[in-house]
């Protein structure tokens, strides 16, 4: 699963950030600026914004 993560009621593709949920990993990040979380990590992740730690 890929999601935008866009700002307004526009977006431009490759400006925007994007959250890619794969098999294996999650890339989360623009075209230069990327942070690849293995599954464990990006559990946490979710845990620490729901929770309303971050």
């Amino acid at each position: 699963m890929k999601v935008s993560l866009c700002i307004g009621d526009f977006c431009i593709p490759n400006k925007c950030p994007v959250v890619d949920v794969q098999e294996d990993k999650v890339i989360i990040g623009e075209k230069d600026n990327i942070c690849t979380l293995t599954k464990e990590q990006f559990e946490v992740l979710k845990q620490k914004v729901k929770s309303g730690e971050l």
